[in-house]
């Protein structure tokens, strides 16, 4: 069982593991996007956007419900909001640290 667990978790954080997925799942946390939204908005060909919404979907980690010829996406659940949000916060974090780091070193010249 803790295996399937931590296996679930890994293949999870694979599917987060790339900067425009990352930042498609930032957009559809501030709301449902099409993929010609999401094209529009981080300015690249519809193709890389819907290459990566496909890894996402595989992994269960966005849905896309169908309106005529237009597939409108959302997260699937909504903590991965929550989730990005504290990954923001860690990184915020370690950069304190490493400036502060710095700063100490720069006294110490």
């Amino acid at each position: 069982m803790n295996q399937n667990v931590q296996q679930f978790k890994a293949d999870f954080f694979k599917a987060l593991a790339h900067p425009m997925r990352i930042r498609i799942l930032e957009l559809l946390g501030e709301g449902d996007k099409s993929v010609n939204e999401l094209q529009s908005i981080l300015g690249t060909e519809g193709s890389a956007v819907s290459q990566q919404l496909a890894v996402l979907r595989s992994k269960n980690v966005v849905q896309g419900i169908k309106e005529g010829t237009t597939v409108t996406y959302s997260l699937r659940d909504p903590l991965i909001k929550d989730l990005l949000t504290v990954a923001k916060q860690i990184f915020d974090n370690h950069l304190v640290d490493a400036i502060s780091m710095l700063e100490d070193m720069r006294k110490d010249s």
